[in-house]
């Protein structure tokens, strides 16, 4: 009995944190700028010559008046260069630049070394990182300045909108949005100095210049695989302030096409994404399993047994029935399909199986791979 309504508690603590987040989680403001500094848009790129494209293309018809874009070609293997260097040559003037990234150095990981030079390059006020595999509203660059002016913030991210196509897409892309919403109240983000409530997403995110400097640019997350996160921190402890909107309706995003590619990506940033910290990993995994897959064993249990009281099978129906509210709510604010919430019980195993995983890949296999890199920071972090 007290074990149920122990988890019942907490399912309605989380439910209670997603209410709020829906409440605070404001979209990009749609006034034109007060300010119109020069923005730097920096797209580091690497083997990305199926969507740097329609990446660049949509860069390049922003309709804010002062900016230049520079990509950095990140060693890619496939055609990017190629891609980037028929692009600059049909662009006017010099909105657009293309530069090729240089060796990387030990105790760096690509995206970070990529953006470092990137930072180096450019002459704006504002630095605006974004991912190859994004694509912008005309308007995400004037709307992204002008909430960084509204919030007087040092740090603005937001959250793409997350294009889901395959099954396993649909199923797995939004739990990384579940986490945030359920655990992570975003107002403390903005308000409490505390590196404990931090959040950005690596697709999206603008910078004071000032700050980025401050901060000694990536360099201070050289060696964080999940270097958005720790951006976020390094900013909280330079004093500044990290403000988070919703950009589904400016900015979209297909992190993943396969099945190959989330487990890749998944496994590389979870167990990096908590520090290398093993505690809070199998924390993680526990909490998962006790919140989100138990329930259905109780209730299976139940009708196996045709024990239909409370403690053994209503309860346990209703924890269910909260997980999956809150789900159907996080997918509604995202605009994902609602099947995958319907799904949220795999989704969470799934979870577990990637935890799992990344966990392995770190302590037993030599790190993770990504784009053909190998990499294990975990000496270095807690």
């Amino acid at each position: 009995m007290i074990y149920q309504l122990s988890i019942l508690f907490c399912l309605l603590v989380f439910f209670v944190i997603v209410l709020l987040n829906l409440k605070d989680f404001k979209k990009l403001p749609s006034r034109a700028t007060s300010v119109s500094p020069l923005v730097s848009v920096l797209v580091p790129a690497r083997n990305e010559d199926n969507t740097i494209a329609r990446c660049i293309e949509s860069l390049l018809i922003q309709d804010y008046g002062n900016f230049e874009i520079i990509v950095l070609n990140d060693g890619s293997t496939d055609r990017t260069a190629e891609v980037l260097q028929s692009i600059a040559s049909s662009v006017q003037g010099a909105a657009l630049r293309v530069i090729d990234g240089t060796t990387l150095p030990d105790g760096w990981h690509g995206k970070a070394w990529a953006c470092q030079q990137l930072g180096a390059e450019a002459r704006g006020e504002l630095l605006l990182f974004t991912d190859a595999d994004t694509v912008h509203a005309p308007d995400s660059v004037r709307r992204a300045v002008a909430a960084l002016d509204e919030s007087r913030a040092d740090m603005l991210s937001l959250t793409p909108y997350q294009e889901t196509k395959s099954f396993w897409e649909r199923l797995i892309i939004p739990v990384m949005y579940v986490i945030v919403f359920c655990y992570l109240p975003l107002r403390m983000v903005r308000e409490h100095a505390s590196e404990a409530f931090c959040f950005a997403n690596g697709q999206f995110i603008m910078m004071q210049r000032k700050m980025y400097d401050l901060i000694n640019g990536h360099s201070a997350v050289r060696r964080n695989i999940v270097e958005d996160v720790w951006l976020c921190k390094a900013v909280k402890r330079a004093g500044g302030s990290v403000a988070v909107y919703n950009g589904t309706d400016t900015v979209r995003c297909r992190m993943y096409r396969t099945l190959s590619e989330i487990w890749q990506g998944f496994s590389k940033n979870l167990f990096a994404g908590l520090g290398y910290n093993t505690i809070g990993l199998f924390s993680l995994i526990v909490m998962t399993a006790l919140f989100y897959i138990v329930p259905y064993i109780f209730v299976f249990r139940a009708l196996l047994l045709q024990d239909y009281s409370f403690f053994v099978f209503w309860l346990p129906c209703l924890q269910i029935a909260l997980a999956m509210l809150m789900r159907l709510f996080i997918a509604v604010r995202f605009h994902q399909p609602l099947s995958g919430a319907l799904l949220h019980g795999l989704s969470q195993l799934m979870l577990i199986a990637l935890a799992a995983n990344s966990f392995y890949l770190v302590r037993f296999g030599g790190g993770a791979r990504w784009k053909g890199r190998q990499y294990d920071f975990s000496d270095h972090q807690s």
